[in-house]
């Protein structure tokens, strides 16, 4: 199914379709490790994918209640590896904290503690062999996506582009002033509230930017089509702005 989308863009430019080199071809050369990441005095688990000749590599931040075993942002990564596009999608809470949060609820708005283990993760693969040379993006889903702009504002012209799916960037706060990051807000056209906060930090953002709104579209972009057109807004984006470095 085909969705139109409307969007409004900072620079008159819009994320559009792109050949994606990796589709349909075999995945023999590619590298896939499950990863370590150390995080304080904790460490997070992680799954690696670097197709040939990635110049960038996109790490996932997952929403409230999520994992790095999201199927759908499993679905947007393997969009981004066919658009020859490594990815790093890793758990920011450890398995203890998943099941206390699953009792508690305490962690999912600490959007601090989610910003700093993005902020390690990173650290991770700027000395990671295989991935130090990738220029670097986020990918954030709710919660997640305020995690990656805080992130972002905090590390500078190291982050590269960032992509927010149902989002919320109203919770990075005073955070959202500090971002010079490109960033791509994605919305879904029938998510009522998160319209309208995605529309007020659109506003307080000063980098580079577009907001897109998918039509018909939910929270959870489950309508058919409507994933697939996020995971294609996201590949344009990340190809336009990751650079090797």
């Amino acid at each position: 199914m085909l969705m139109k989308f409307s969007s409004h863009s900072s620079d008159g430019k819009h994320a559009s379709a792109v050949p994606f080199p990796g589709a349909g071809m075999s995945r023999a050369d590619w590298v896939f490790q499950t990863v370590a990441i150390p995080a304080d005095d904790v460490r997070l688990t992680g799954d690696l994918t670097i197709p040939p000749h990635a110049e960038g590599l996109v790490l996932f931040a997952h929403g409230s209640g999520s994992s790095r075993r999201s199927p759908r942002n499993q679905a947007v990564a393997r969009t981004l590896q066919e658009a020859g596009l490594a990815t790093l999608l890793f758990d920011l809470l450890t398995r203890n904290e998943e099941v206390e949060e699953a009792d508690t609820c305490h962690l999912r708005f600490n959007i601090g503690l989610l910003a700093l283990r993005l902020v390690h993760a990173t650290r991770w693969v700027n000395t990671h062999s295989s991935t130090q040379h990738l220029g670097l993006g986020y990918f954030g889903s709710s919660t997640g996506a305020a995690a990656a702009l805080m992130a972002a504002a905090e590390l500078g012209p190291r982050i590269q582009a960032v992509v927010s799916r149902g989002g919320r960037p109203d919770l990075a706060g005073d955070f959202l002033d500090r971002v010079h990051t490109p960033t791509l807000l994605i919305v879904g056209g029938a998510d009522g509230r998160v319209i309208e906060l995605n529309d007020e930090a659109y506003a307080r953002l000063s980098c580079k930017k577009q907001l897109v709104t998918v039509p018909d579209a939910s929270h959870l972009f489950a309508e058919p089509g409507a994933l697939e057109k996020v995971a294609t807004l996201a590949a344009a984006w990340f190809q336009r702005h990751l650079k090797a470095r």
